[in-house]
């Protein structure tokens, strides 16, 4: 395991390029990741940043982590608190792109920067963030990864979109690349 030093730059790091990667689907107008899809919902009903909505609702997701017996470590937290002013911040700085071939670049590099901060900020090893623990909780419950997976985010997704939340070929790109892309970066930087 690396120093400490080291895991908090990859922690901080992963978390500063995940805001970035949401950011960029956000200001693609293409569509959102599922769980963005519903925190920019929740967003536009409320009339607050979609930055504000991650931070609540990772905070509130944690107490379902209270019946899964899940505990938080630092890198959890730190999820909570920072990836919202991270995606705030990267939504506030980049330009919304006008033409498609912009908006299309936006959500590539969306999803390459999402997979990589996943490897980064997983590989810290500081605990999950609040979202996937719900995940590790349904696994320790019986259920498999995949579905346990699979229905939160076609929740989220559902919710989100009945909200207002943008659904579109982004979102699609992102389901269909996050997985290998993830896979890939755990080359260059392995997960142990």
């Amino acid at each position: 395991m690396s120093s400490f030093p080291a895991r908090l730059a990859r922690l901080y790091g992963g978390l500063a390029l995940y805001g970035a990667g949401i950011g960029l689907q956000v200001e693609s107008g293409l569509g959102n990741d599922p769980w963005d899809v519903f925190h920019q919902g929740v967003a536009i009903r409320a009339g607050v940043s979609i930055g504000t909505v991650i931070i609540g609702v990772g905070a509130l997701v944690m107490l379902l982590w209270i019946p899964l017996k899940q505990r938080p470590g630092f890198g959890t937290i730190s999820n909570v608190v920072f990836l919202g002013l991270f995606a705030d911040a990267a939504i506030f700085l980049l330009p919304t792109p006008a033409h498609l071939v912009l908006q299309a670049s936006y959500v590539v590099l969306g999803v390459v920067a999402v997979a990589l901060a996943t490897v980064l900020y997983i590989g810290a090893g500081m605990g999950p963030g609040p979202r996937d623990g719900i995940m590790t909780g349904l696994v320790r419950l019986g259920l498999s990864v995949r579905m346990s997976r699979f229905l939160i985010e076609i929740t989220v997704l559902a919710a989100g979109w009945l909200l207002g939340g943008t659904v579109g070929i982004g979102t699609l790109v992102f389901a269909l690349a996050i997985g290998p892309l993830t896979q890939l970066f755990t080359r260059w930087f392995p997960l142990t």
